[in-house]
């Protein structure tokens, strides 16, 4: 642990010191570091929040390095970091959002995780791209898309009202070609169904099928549960929809068990 820590402060005496102006791996001098030695460090930053705020112009500075992989794990770590400083890493968000158009699927993949948990933190720091992050629905890269479900459902935990106008693209998202795009759908239908059960509920037949009659255990048990989540949350909003001899509040955790 406290070479980590050590190794931390030598990334952010390395920025506060001018060199952060440089790509890291054609830094000079005994303070410099390899590409790899950066991609270390950074996982250790990861483990050390105590250090989170104060490296955000250092992470932010890694955005334009010339190696995908120091870039990647920047996205990512600016997305763990903006969930619990959101505010703190707003000036940044624009830079993140250009990764959208990124050649390179990986990147966009990273982008979109990344806005996905900042915008859980505080929405309003992506408001004004969110909007943005409907194209990467239709990615052609089956990872994008599942990524973009993902970051979805972050998004919705705090701020669900936005998702109501939405809902068939995530329906059609059910039915993707790629078996992974399909197993992660249904989720955001469950994380909307506790809060907004209304906005699921005209797709509860299609998910209520899928449960029964699709090939992939997963999805069938990814879609009872967001059939489940809806109706526990209609019962939570409206006692008098279900009565106690008709309706058994089991939940999802219970039967991924």
């Amino acid at each position: 642990m406290t070479e980590n820590i050590d190794q931390n402060n030598k990334l952010l005496n390395i920025y506060n010191n001018g060199c952060a102006a440089d790509t890291p791996d054609r830094m000079k001098g005994d303070e410099g570091l390899k590409a790899s030695d950066l991609y270390k460090s950074l996982g250790s930053l990861t483990n050390n929040r105590d250090a989170w705020k104060e490296s955000i112009p250092f992470v932010s500075s890694l955005l334009g390095h010339g190696s995908e992989k120091i870039k990647g794990k920047a996205l990512w770590l600016l997305g763990e970091i903006g969930m619990v400083y959101p505010q703190s890493v707003r000036d940044t968000v624009s830079e993140i959002v250009s990764f959208l158009d990124s050649p390179v699927p990986f990147l966009r993949e990273r982008a979109v995780n990344a806005l996905g948990r900042i915008g859980r933190g505080s929405y309003d720091v992506i408001e004004p791209y969110w909007t943005a992050l409907f194209r990467l629905a239709a990615d052609g890269d089956p990872k994008v898309r599942l990524s973009f479900i993902w970051a979805s459902e972050n998004i919705a935990v705090n701020t669900p009202d936005i998702y109501e106008d939405h809902m068939p693209v995530f329906e059609k998202l059910l039915h993707d070609a790629d078996d992974r795009v399909r197993m992660e759908a249904p989720e955001i239908f469950r994380v909307l169904g506790k809060r907004r059960p209304e906005f699921v509920m005209p797709f509860a037949e299609q998910l209520k099928k899928l449960s029964e009659k699709d090939d992939n255990r997963v999805v069938r048990i990814h879609c009872l549960g967001a059939v489940r989540a809806a109706e526990g949350g209609l019962l939570d909003h409206n006692p008098s929809v279900f009565s106690d001899k008709t309706f058994e509040a089991e939940t999802w955790e219970d039967e991924r068990k």
